[in-house]
């Protein structure tokens, strides 16, 4: 009898240890996984820190290593980039002109870690301003832009924009960074218009390459593509609907799982 009851007690201690072993390991995959959710939403945080500051160029070693397959970014219907140096063009030589404000703050993240931890999806919402000063005959090509006063002697452009992010983020050699990144951008107004009136006027906006106005307000222009967009985007319009675009990542075992 004492024999019996001994090896019954053994059993269940082991079955026992090996349950707390199951849960100690599901803790550390779940703690793991919320430091990774975390990690990737400093790293984007840490991007519009950056270029709200006109800092572009260290964004630059928070992308993925030269050489990384999949890397892509896309910011109007004029193309998307699809290698390293492409990719990392968008942040080099930007200038930072007296009088120019850009602050984006960001909000609405949804991000699922991939259950493997070697990818990660986000989406979030972005709100800002975006001005600075042009001189006048410069702003004559882009009338509808600016607001009615001088300052300085330069013409004033001034705007409420929103944008919506998509990224796909990969863990390299134990950190997180952007592999695949998507700028949509929602709305935008001159400070003395609504965005309903100004959203017709904007439609062809997203199909030219502008990237930024530069020095004295001069537009510059994205680098030339490596390839077309395989979808376009377009602004709100008076005239449009909206769209669940992009869709919010879903839990996924792994980046083949799910879409990019």
């Amino acid at each position: 009898m004492s024999d019996t009851l001994t090896e019954a007690s053994v059993a269940e201690l082991r079955a026992e240890l090996e349950s707390l072993r199951e849960q100690v390991a599901d803790a550390r995959r779940l703690a793991q996984r919320a430091e990774d959710r975390g990690q990737v939403e400093n790293l984007f945080n840490r991007y519009m820190y950056l270029h709200n500051a006109f800092q572009d160029e260290q964004i630059i070693p928070l992308w993925v290593k030269e050489g990384t397959e999949g890397i892509r970014a896309r910011y109007t219907n004029a193309g998307q980039y699809t290698t390293w140096e492409s990719v990392t063009r968008y942040h080099r030589g930007r200038p930072t002109p007296e009088g120019k404000l850009i602050l984006h703050a960001t909000t609405t993240p949804v991000i699922e870690v991939a259950a493997d931890g070697r990818t990660a999806k986000g989406v979030w919402l972005m709100a800002g301003t975006e001005s600075g000063l042009t001189d006048p005959k410069v702003a004559e090509a882009f009338p509808d832009m600016y607001s009615p006063e001088e300052v300085l002697g330069k013409k004033v452009w001034a705007h409420w924009v929103w944008c919506k992010y998509a990224i796909d983020f990969l863990k390299q050699d134990g950190e997180w960074k952007f592999w695949k990144f998507r700028c949509y951008e929602l709305a935008r107004a001159p400070f003395e218009e609504n965005w309903v009136s100004f959203g017709l006027k904007n439609q062809g906006a997203f199909d030219l390459d502008l990237m930024y106005f530069g020095d004295d307000g001069k537009p510059v222009f994205m680098p030339p593509a490596d390839e077309p967009v395989p979808s376009t985007n377009h602004p709100y319009s008076p005239q449009s609907v909206q769209k669940l675009e992009p869709a919010p990542p879903v839990p996924h075992d792994t980046f083949t799982d799910t879409f990019a």
